[in-house]
This record gives C-alpha cells, sequence and structure tokens, in this order.
C-alpha cells in the first residue's frame, strides 16, 4: 500500500472590503448589490438606492402618469432642498433627511 502525502493550500481570503464601481468608496461585501450576470460589479446600498431612483426618473418620463408627475414634483423638491444645503441644517436637517428615506 503506496501512501500519497496532500498538502493542502489554504483558501485565499476573500478581501473583506471592495470598492462600489459607482462612488468608488470601500464597502464590506454585505454593504454592497451585485449585479445578476456581472457579479464583479459591486454598487453600495446609497448608490444602489440613488440608481433606482434614476431609473424610476426614467421610467416616468416615459410613461407620463398622475403617480409619475407626483413622483417628479417630490424629485423637484428634494432637489431644491440639496442645492439649498438644508439638509445638513440641524434638526431641519434630520426631518428632511428622515422624510427622504421614506419617499420614492
Amino acid at each position: 500500500m503506496e501512501v500519497i502525502l496532500v498538502s493542502v493550500q489554504p483558501e485565499q481570503e476573500r478581501v473583506s472590503e471592495t470598492g462600489c464601481w459607482c462612488c468608488g468608496g470601500r464597502y464590506p461585501e454585505a454593504e454592497l448589490v451585485r449585479l445578476g450576470d456581472h457579479p464583479e460589479v459591486g454598487v453600495c446600498l446609497r448608490c444602489a438606492r440613488w440608481l433606482q431612483r434614476r431609473a424610476l426618473q426614467r421610467f416616468d418620463e416615459l410613461h407620463p402618469s398622475p403617480a409619475a408627475l407626483v413622483r417628479s414634483g417630490i424629485q423637484a423638491v428634494r432637489a431644491t432642498v440639496i442645492r439649498r444645503g438644508w439638509h445638513r441644517r440641524g434638526a431641519l436637517g434630520a426631518v428632511l433627511r428622515w422624510i427622504d428615506r421614506h419617499l420614492p
């Protein structure tokens, strides 16, 4: 009976933080969304939310409806708040950010 010694190489550890393909930030794997046919592409949760809003905006432009008008109004208000920096102002900013998390 012949004995064959086999050495096991440790599996390469996956990088604990990878980059977001949108903003370039470094995030743990749990905070990235991977694209179906392109798992090498990772987008952070914040950028994924931004992309979702842009996709909905584009859909609304192509398919006008009463709901699309409401969402475009919300987006116009959101843009004004950001342009004026109101989202960074103490209690007012906290309320505006809370509202933003619950709007489409």
